[in-house]
């Protein structure tokens, strides 16, 4: 009888030793669980805190990011970008010096995944404007008031030739409206028979070279005014 007893005992003991066990277990996991979903939430929060904003880059080109489209949309995680493809502080790339579209094609900063495979290609023309400003419309005309007043060159028709942005953009020039003017010395005539700018395609074989029909881009002064309507305001005030 004492040892049934016993027996009752031991295993009452040990039913509680395994409840206990078990209780503490559950507890435990519950903790882990709740404290994985505290981690979850707060880099939830962090992400989405920057997940509205546009990154901004006025050097070289202008251009922008979207966190938006990469942390909301696609659900990237900070550690999928930072830091080992970019330094997590704004303008660190810029400050390199060779944050440019040839990097991006030898696979670094924004090529690391924009590759044609991964995500599209930073050298596909349909997608510049994803990037380079996202309601960018391209100039029908642009005009040139440096180193002289006025030279134009046609930009919709280059493109309706069958000229893609990357056919001139960026090593012939950058894609930016008035890059080129802030190198007076450089963009000069003498530049363009030597093959640059302009002169990359317009040297007497792709297209007529840059010494003759003169007319075609220089408009001058009087062409400048009629093109702005600046003429018709100075009839009207006399």
């Amino acid at each position: 009888m004492r040892s049934r007893t016993k027996l009752y005992a031991a295993l009452t003991v040990a039913i509680a030793a395994c409840g206990f066990f078990t209780l503490a277990s559950v507890q435990a996991t519950e903790e882990g669980e709740k404290t994985e979903q505290k981690a979850v939430e707060q880099e939830q929060q962090v992400l989405h805190a920057y997940g509205d904003s546009l990154v901004v880059a006025q050097e070289p080109v202008e251009e922008m990011f979207s966190h938006k489209s990469h942390v909301i949309n696609y659900e990237f995680s900070c550690d999928t970008c930072h830091p080992d493809i970019f330094e997590k502080k704004r303008g660190a790339a810029e400050a390199k010096g060779d944050y440019t579209m040839a990097s991006f094609e030898e696979g670094m900063y924004c090529g690391a995944c924009h590759d044609g495979s991964t995500a599209f290609s930073t050298t596909e023309p349909d997608s510049c404007v994803t990037c380079h400003n996202n309601d960018m419309v391209a100039p029908e005309t642009v005009v040139f008031t440096k180193p002289v007043k006025a030279v134009i060159f046609e930009h919709k028709e280059h493109v309706e030739m069958g000229l893609e942005c990357s056919s001139c953009h960026s090593e012939v020039f950058e894609m930016r409206v008035g890059a080129a003017e802030e190198k007076p010395e450089e963009f000069t005539m003498q530049a363009l028979y030597d093959g640059k700018y302009c002169g990359s395609c317009h040297n007497g074989d792709d297209a007529f070279a840059s010494d003759t029909m003169c007319n075609s881009c220089h408009i001058g002064v009087k062409g400048y005014e009629r093109l702005h309507g600046e003429g018709e305001k100075t009839k009207e005030a006399h």
